[in-house]
């Protein structure tokens, strides 16, 4: 017997692309609505930006964004946008290439460093870097970057221009997570479910570049070191629970976003096992959604809200979403909002619709909600804060 569905209303009303799947267990899609849904204001905080891809506040804050193109600004309390940040690398911004996820170092007030991810240009190619350097701030209210280094690239390197990720999410103990993409095409995404490709995994590394030592693969021959979880798509949201539990949104195909809770040496299944289908229409390999040697995602979308941007919510400003993972949208142009239970499964799910593609997310100092939208005809973003109107 398939599992029961909930009968109560849900957010996502449309029919899926693969009405014949069926989930593993109870709400792990299409949840119910909370019964009493957050009332928002909104306010844009700066507009007619180049387009941009992350967003992190600094301590005094002013928030530090990329722009796709391939520069860092810092944006005031007020709006002002200072001029773009001097020596930042060169990036690959064809395609869904640029200079894409910005983090602070965990001692950034002592240190200054901070740490970026971008499409980087090399023979043959392109693929995801990830580079630190110290951020030193000049007296005009602008910056620049001192000791750049790039300390870890994705490999191999490949000429496409899809699925380059990228998330940076320190943890707790100063170890830093790197969610990259499989680079979309046939030939490459295979490369998923292969230890010795860096395509479609999450990284866990330290501060260096290196692996750390406790990674799950770090003694199996022809495996490389870094990784921590395979069998993934491309991921562009991630973030920490209050447990300090790194969690992470992937785009499905056409349906079959994904919510996982990465663990060390887990397999997520992709391309031999997913949700949705191929955008032909065609199902994608064998049409598999479930299998003992893989894990089942938390929770999937079909039709996919296209995510990207992530947050966990902990603040005074929206109680009723203490605790809930707030996730970027950008085909359902909303933040979405996943209410967990104590088994870690999603309970409630609501959309704050904001009229725009939703590239990321983050909790201000303020306990507001900030995101950052994107009009990538016109190659511009705004940031948006959100509050909470009841």
């Amino acid at each position: 017997m398939p599992p029961v569905l909930a009968q109560a209303p849900t957010v996502q009303t449309q029919a899926p692309n693969a009405p014949d799947q069926e989930p593993a267990f109870a709400q792990q899609t299409r949840a119910p609505l909370p019964e009493n849904p957050a009332a928002v204001e909104t306010e844009v905080v700066a507009s007619d930006l180049p387009q941009l891809w992350a967003l992190e506040f600094l301590p005094d804050n002013r928030m530090l964004v990329t722009a796709k193109a391939g520069a860092l600004h810092i944006i005031s309390e007020d709006g002002k946008v200072s001029a773009p940040v001097e020596g930042v690398p060169a990036v690959d911004s064809e395609g869904q290439g640029g200079l894409l996820d910005v983090a602070l170092a965990p001692d950034f007030e002592s240190s200054g460093l901070i740490f970026f991810s971008f499409s980087e240009p090399r023979e043959g190619g392109n693929g995801t870097s990830v580079a630190k350097a110290r951020l030193v701030m000049n007296d005009d209210g602008g910056a620049s970057l001192e000791d750049m280094e790039v300390i870890f690239q994705q490999m191999p390197t490949y000429d496409g221009t899809k699925h380059f990720g990228s998330r940076l999410v320190f943890g707790t103990d100063g170890s830093l997570f790197v969610t990259v993409g499989e680079r979309s095409d046939v030939e490459p995404r295979v490369q998923a479910q292969d230890l010795g490709s860096g395509l479609g995994k999450i990284f866990r590394i330290d501060q260096n570049g290196d692996p750390l030592p406790d990674n799950p693969f770090v003694d199996v021959e022809g495996a490389l070191p870094e990784i921590w979880s395979l069998g993934h798509r491309n991921m562009q949201s991630a973030a920490l629970d209050g447990q300090g539990r790194l969690w992470a949104v992937e785009h499905g195909p056409k349906g079959g976003d994904e919510l996982n809770r990465p663990e060390p040496g887990t397999n997520y299944g992709w391309p031999e096992v997913t949700y949705g289908i191929d955008y032909s229409g065609k199902p994608i390999g064998e049409g598999i959604t479930q299998d003992a040697e893989t894990t089942q995602p938390v929770y999937y979308w079909d039709p996919v809200i296209a995510p990207s941007g992530m947050a966990y919510y902990e603040g005074d400003e929206f109680p009723q979403w203490q605790g809930a993972f707030l996730v970027g949208g950008l085909v359902a142009q909303s933040i979405v909002v996943l209410h967990l239970n104590d088994k870690d499964q999603v309970e409630t799910e609501e959309w704050v619709p904001l009229q725009a593609r939703v590239r990321d997310v983050k909790v201000g100092p303020d306990g507001a909600v900030y995101a950052v939208t994107e009009d990538a005809e016109r190659g511009t973003s705004e940031i948006v804060r959100i509050t909470n109107a009841s």
